[in-house]
């Protein structure tokens, strides 16, 4: 799907995100994100989410960090934006419109970063990776799911041509950005996964 089109679809759907069946396995999903993001870092000070969408990730996590200074939800869709912003009185959590590919943040500022199933939206995923990399600050880890599974190797021929949606394709990406120690994780179901990586 063309970005333009992809970030309108999101948009269509940002007022009723957390609701229903949808809603639920986006919970399920973010909750176990969170619990392995604080795994690997308890505390981090500045934290970053890029395809942060209605801000769920970032709300549990500035509950779980009260001496956290800043969260910051990047996403190129306004309405999830001003879903996420409506969503929170935390003055701490900001949210922003933008692209993994062209992150608004800070050079180095960030001791987490996270992104929870936007990945295979991103239009050039090398590049995002890259931004992602240069956000962190040195130490500082990614937290980065999506779907990630030898299964989907056929969807790579098709409109998914060029997505990294196996572990070795992600792996390469994530090292080839300047990140090290890669590990995965299982998030959810059998595709689904986790990986985690150093600055």
């Amino acid at each position: 799907m063309p970005h333009d089109r992809d970030v309108q679809a999101f948009d269509g759907r940002a007022a009723s995100y957390e609701s229903g069946r949808h809603g639920q396995l986006h919970h399920e999903i973010s909750d176990r994100v969170v619990e392995l993001a604080l795994s690997r870092v308890p505390a981090p000070r500045r934290v970053l989410d890029v395809g942060s969408g209605t801000g769920y990730v970032l709300r549990q996590l500035a509950a779980r960090l009260p001496r956290a200074s800043e969260f910051l939800g990047v996403d190129p869709a306004p309405k999830m934006i001003e879903v996420a912003r409506s969503a929170s009185s935390d003055q701490r959590l900001t949210f922003i419109r933008g692209t993994a590919e062209q992150l608004p943040a800070d050079e180095g500022a960030y001791d987490l970063v996270v992104s929870t199933t936007s990945f295979d939206h991103w239009t050039d995923q090398a590049a995002g990776l890259r931004a992602c990399a240069r956000a962190l600050a040195p130490g500082g880890t990614l937290v980065l799911t999506d779907q990630f599974s030898n299964l989907l190797w056929p969807t790579m021929l098709g409109r998914h041509r060029g997505k990294a949606r196996t572990r070795h394709r992600a792996t390469r990406l994530i090292t080839a950005a300047g990140l090290h120690d890669p590990q995965w994780h299982p998030c959810y179901a059998v595709i689904i996964q986790s990986v985690t990586a150093v600055k």
